[in-house]
């Protein structure tokens, strides 16, 4: 395959002449993949070499274990587990990507027993971690939050991992709404832009994945969106739905506490870290309690609680459980 994407702000270009390989990452990105124009250019480009043979080394510097860096490059060996070198190298106006399947024998056996694990994996290094990192570069943070229209406002879902996050987002879009990713995006302070990758729900009908899970396309795709809200979900065991209004210090510590709970970016950190030392470009740690105050100041925030298993889209669920303008807060506590 040869094709582009934009990728959290990010055009990104991936070059794969592996059959098998070209179908992941095809899944991987489903229904966003074109062909490049003739008058195309990337921001990050990713090549896929069809080569085992490690990246030259000699008279390279040690920069950690599995990592060595030359004259502004980095050497990543078997980055994030998925059993792929990177050799990255930022250019003036580009990021260059080479890959290499070369796994030990422990991913080797993980890619062909854990499937879901290694396609997790495999998408990470190739097409999602290096654009988030350029994007980091360019000022935007990684955040696991969802942008989303609902009616005629946009609202940035932000919440731990397994609250409900993609169910109200799959079933808001496909009554209509518009999304740019399903949790994960790119932000510097005021528009999301999107990381494509399919949407896990629970059910049947896709790609099985993980905790019962299934992949499917997310309909509805936008590149950006500007919240104009902030929603900040919670679940306990009350019957039914609650929204309050929420502290901007608050909604900021959920928004920041919930992407680094993340285990989609559990590996990135070390990534970007690495990276930055190796390259000189981009900060060490990004600022992402920084960005999510940002964001809590610019926008009005609340608390969604869900119950036990909501049946409402999330549009009733703001609107039914909005308490009354002339009621304590405390007092819509279930």
């Amino acid at each position: 395959m040869r094709g582009t994407l934009v990728q959290v702000g990010e055009q990104l270009l991936v070059d794969c002449p592996m059959a098998g390989l070209s179908r992941l990452l095809s899944q991987a990105c489903p229904d966003a993949w074109r062909s490049p124009a003739a008058d195309f250019t990337a921001d990050v480009e990713v090549v896929v070499q069809p080569d085992s043979t490690p990246f030259a080394g000699r008279g390279w510097e040690p920069l950690s274990r599995g990592a060595i860096r030359r004259d502004g490059a980095v050497v990543l060996r078997n980055a994030c587990a998925s059993g792929f070198d990177l050799r990255i190298r930022p250019e003036p106006d580009r990021l260059l990507v080479e890959a290499r399947w070369r796994p030990p024998t422990q991913e080797r056996l993980a890619a062909l027993v854990l499937r879901p694990r290694f396609h997790l994996l495999a998408r990470a290094a190739l097409v999602q971690y290096p654009a988030l990192w350029w994007a980091g570069c360019h000022g935007r943070v990684p955040l696991h939050a969802a942008a989303l229209t609902v009616g005629n406002t946009v609202a940035l879902l932000a919440g731990p991992g397994g609250i409900g996050t993609s169910t109200l987002l799959f079933g808001a879009v496909t009554a209509g709404e518009h999304a740019c990713a399903d949790n994960l995006v790119a932000c510097g302070g005021r528009d999301v832009y999107g990381l494509v990758e399919p949407v896990r729900v629970a059910g049947s009908g896709g790609r099985r994945m993980a905790h019962g899970r299934v992949e499917r396309p997310l309909p509805g795709r936008v590149e950006m969106l500007r919240p104009a809200t902030l929603v900040v979900l919670r679940r306990n065991s009350g019957a039914r739905p609650v929204v309050r209004p929420l502290d901007p210090q608050q909604a900021a510590q959920s928004l920041a506490a919930g992407t680094y709970m993340a285990g989609e970016l559990r590996r990135y950190w070390s990534f970007a870290a690495t990276l930055a030392l190796g390259t000189g470009r981009g900060p060490v740690h990004p600022p992402v309690t920084e960005v999510a105050h940002t964001i809590a100041r610019h926008v009005p925030a609340c608390e969604l609680v869900l119950g036990d298993r909501p049946s409402e889209g999330l549009a009733e669920l703001l609107r039914l459980g909005a308490p009354d303008p002339q009621q304590d807060p405390q007092e819509a506590t279930p």
